[in-house]
């Protein structure tokens, strides 16, 4: 399957009619879909994809353009031939398969946690850091949705002044556990509504009309799995080893998009509001939505579907002189994982 390019496509420099062989390990899942879909949304120079999955799908299908994929089982010889492997199908397999990958002379760009706090791993939000890359990198990795949604949204005011100190509430939607997530979502909410008991099944509590700490193992000092992601991985993209971030993650009953309450405290005085949405409002990748005469913020509603990530609730915290408050939504699907994986792949192909 090819598309015919002689062009610059979405910043991609290649030669007249180059095109890349792809592969995604994990097709099947709700990241790996959307995958596809942004492939060809954003014109990707494709000579051919191949889907992989485990060998349970194995033998499924997937569509990408007009064409039905036939999803193959992991095996050490598949990556052969392929210019760039997305992974999103888990830690345990990226650990296993993206260095046999990388060994058939693959680019792997991992969704997966497996990668991420590791020293010589890039961990990469283009619009942010994209300097940790270094030409020897064969392995980079996406960063954990949350902390993508967190880091486009403050990461910009790094011009007003140096931010001391992060804290952060989330709104996590079903998408960020997947197609299994969503789908019980929906069963439970039908379920409620028709006055049937809501069974939960993925998650350890009933999700429908219902909010819960995020799903993950609490650590010793009382933060979950989610939590402490988010605060290693902000302090490795901003290279503040010092950050103070405290988070607190909460599963929330939205299909899509993830929610956040920011609260950014500075070395000094904070910024006046004018001047942060100036600077946010020329951010790639974000959008400013801060209406207050019409009331009208970030809604998980309006970020669903999108590549930007929604700013708003822009306020000087009356506490602290120092900080200042936002409020900021992004779809988890998109930007906090397969949008961002395919924006490193354009990026490095243009090196």
């Amino acid at each position: 399957m090819a598309i015919s390019t002689d062009r610059n496509v979405s910043g991609i420099k290649l030669g007249v009619n180059q095109q890349l062989s792809v592969g995604i390990v994990g097709a099947t899942g709700a990241v790996g879909k959307e995958l596809l879909q942004i492939l060809d949304q954003r014109q990707f120079p494709i000579k051919e994809v191949r889907a992989f999955a485990s060998s349970r799908s194995a033998g499924s299908f997937v569509e990408f353009q007009s064409a039905t994929l036939t999803v193959e089982g992991l095996q050490e010889d598949r990556f052969a031939g392929l210019d760039i492997v997305f992974f999103s199908a888990g830690a345990a397999r990226s650990k296993e398969w993206a260095p046999i990958a990388v060994r058939a002379s693959a680019l792997v760009i991992d969704n997966s946690s497996a990668f991420r706090m590791d020293e010589g791993v890039p961990l990469i939000i283009p619009e942010i850091n994209w300097n940790s890359v270094k030409p020897e990198s064969r392995i980079l990795a996406v960063p954990n949705c949350t902390a993508i949604v967190l880091l486009m949204a403050i990461a910009p005011l790094r011009a007003l002044g140096k931010i001391k100190r992060i804290i952060v509430s989330t709104y996590q939607s079903a998408s960020g556990a997947g197609a299994a997530a969503m789908e019980e979502l929906r069963s439970q909410t039908a379920s409620f509504l028709h006055g049937e008991e809501a069974i939960p099944v993925v998650f350890p509590h009933p999700y429908a009309f219902n909010l819960f700490s995020h799903n993950t193992q609490i650590n010793d000092a009382g933060y979950n799995e989610e939590e402490s992601k988010v605060i290693e991985e902000s302090r490795k993209i901003l290279g503040q080893a010092d950050l103070k971030v405290n988070v607190t993650c909460i599963r929330v009953p939205v299909l899509r998009a993830h929610s956040e309450s920011i609260t950014v405290e500075f070395e000094g005085q904070a910024p006046s509001e004018d001047s942060v949405r100036e600077v946010l409002s020329k951010a790639p990748g974000v959008r400013v939505v801060d209406d207050r005469a019409g009331n009208h913020f970030p809604m998980p509603l309006e970020a669903s579907g999108g590549d930007d990530v929604l700013v708003g609730r822009i306020r000087k915290d009356l506490s602290n002189e120092n900080a200042l408050c936002l409020f900021a939504c992004g779809d988890q699907l998109r930007k906090g994982a397969a949008l961002n994986a395919v924006q490193i792949a354009e990026k490095w192909f243009s090196m």
